[in-house]
């Protein structure tokens, strides 16, 4: 039971469950046709899913073993500032992204989450926000051809 005890002990099991939960998903998946990145079947977000959740598990687990013992999170205070700016970005997105288009709403999520962050001023995440921009327009307009306007009025 000591293992529990410790972040890093439940970081590692943690990353152990992800491991087996991913797996189990990807072989339920592979039960189905899987088919092509064109031609998707039934069975391909599943395997895709548990393969990433298996990857990211397995991330877990290793930074884990090799995690210092850092400071309880139990003795910090919470963050709210973090979690107002992350939920405002949030409704700031679904608000510009019906009424302003895809460059406001993606401008809007990053930037004033990012402004969640204590160490993050105006230009970085004004930065930060700019280049989320440019790569979301880059994947979802030109490389997967989503049909979300760039900039609409009402």
């Amino acid at each position: 039971m000591r293992i529990l005890t410790s972040k890093r002990g439940r970081d590692y099991l943690g990353g152990v469950l992800m491991i087996a939960l991913g797996v189990a998903a990807a072989f339920q998946g592979a039960s189905y046709r899987i088919g092509t990145l064109s031609r998707m079947g039934p069975g391909f977000f599943p395997v895709a899913l548990g393969v990433i959740l298996a990857l990211a598990g397995v991330a877990i687990a290793i930074t884990a073993r090799f995690e210092r013992d850092a400071v309880d999170a139990k003795s910090l205070p919470p963050e709210w500032r973090a979690w107002f700016c992350i939920c405002a970005g949030i409704v700031a997105f679904v608000v510009l992204g019906k009424y302003g288009g895809l460059l406001p709403a993606t401008f809007a999520i990053v930037f004033v989450s990012a402004l969640g962050d204590r160490e993050n001023n105006l230009l970085a995440a004004a930065i930060l926000a700019l280049g989320c921009v440019v790569v979301a327009v880059v994947v979802f307009r030109f490389a997967l051809q989503l049909q979300f306007p760039l900039f609409q009025w009402g």
